[in-house]
């Protein structure tokens, strides 16, 4: 009976190790590919600013969407710019820069002049999780003095390639004064040149305070745009760019923002 009740104690001690070991090689799993990094919301962070909203849309009255576009200056984003200009409307233009602030600087000057507001979006479009600090870094400052050196303005906004970011990105962006901006609505347009499909993706997934993203180089965008400005105006949306978006808020160096 002694022997029995040694054995059962000494399996119940082992089962109870080994449940222990495989609880904390779950907690080290998810600690190594689980991605954490500060965060709120456009209505959030509009909930704890103070202040009045001038010269602007007050997004905390209107029903705001913000518009936003990824991976120019290109060739077709003249048209785009027509568009919004005949609607009196104004986007965010996350910009890159190998081939196309490189290439197409009076269309990133022009963006700048009529009023748009411009991000960053990269050098080379790379998934800066995959960079050590000094090539990430390297990214993001190489983006933002070009775009300061034509336009005058340095940007503070960013938006990391494939919404990939961490603790890491989070750093170099508080440092560099560039706060992180992702979406709420995307048409992946990159995927498609149906203009119908873009737009009705894009219609299917918008909501108040959402944050749409599209690609101003790709074939099917661009001719896609009126008919889901048309859209969006029909069923009361504002259309915005990001900073009106978290007005009186202020965008925070680091921090993402995701509706």
């Amino acid at each position: 009976m002694l022997f029995n009740a040694r054995t059962r104690r000494s399996r119940i001690l082992i089962a109870v190790a080994t449940a222990a070991a495989a609880v904390v090689a779950v907690a080290v799993t998810l600690a190594l590919t689980v991605t954490t990094y500060d965060h709120t919301s456009p209505r959030a962070a509009r909930a704890k600013a103070s202040g009045s909203v001038t010269g602007g849309v007050d997004c905390r009255k209107a029903k705001c969407v913000a518009l936003s576009f990824d991976g120019g200056p290109s060739a077709t984003t003249p048209k785009l710019l027509d568009i919004l200009k005949q609607r009196h409307l104004h986007a965010t233009f996350f910009v890159q820069g190998r081939g196309h602030i490189s290439k197409y600087p009076d269309i990133l000057r022009r963006i700048a002049e009529e009023g748009h507001e411009i991000g960053n979006h990269t050098w080379t479009h790379p998934r800066l999780t995959d960079l050590d600090e000094a090539g990430a870094r390297a990214e993001l400052t190489r983006t933002q003095d070009a775009i300061e050196k034509i336009t005058g303005t340095r940007p503070v906004l960013m938006r990391p390639p494939e919404g990939r970011t961490n603790r890491k990105v989070e750093k170099i962006c508080r440092e560099l004064g560039l706060a992180q901006v992702l979406w709420s609505v995307t048409a992946k347009d990159y995927e498609t040149t149906d203009s119908a499909l873009i737009t009705k993706r894009v219609l299917d997934q918008t909501h108040r305070d959402g944050i749409i993203l599209l690609h101003d180089l790709h074939k099917g965008t661009v001719p896609a745009v009126p008919g889901i400005l048309s859209a969006l105006e029909e069923r009361g949306y504002t259309v915005v760019t990001v900073s009106q978006l978290l007005a009186p808020a202020k965008p925070e160096p680091g921090m993402v923002y995701r509706p």
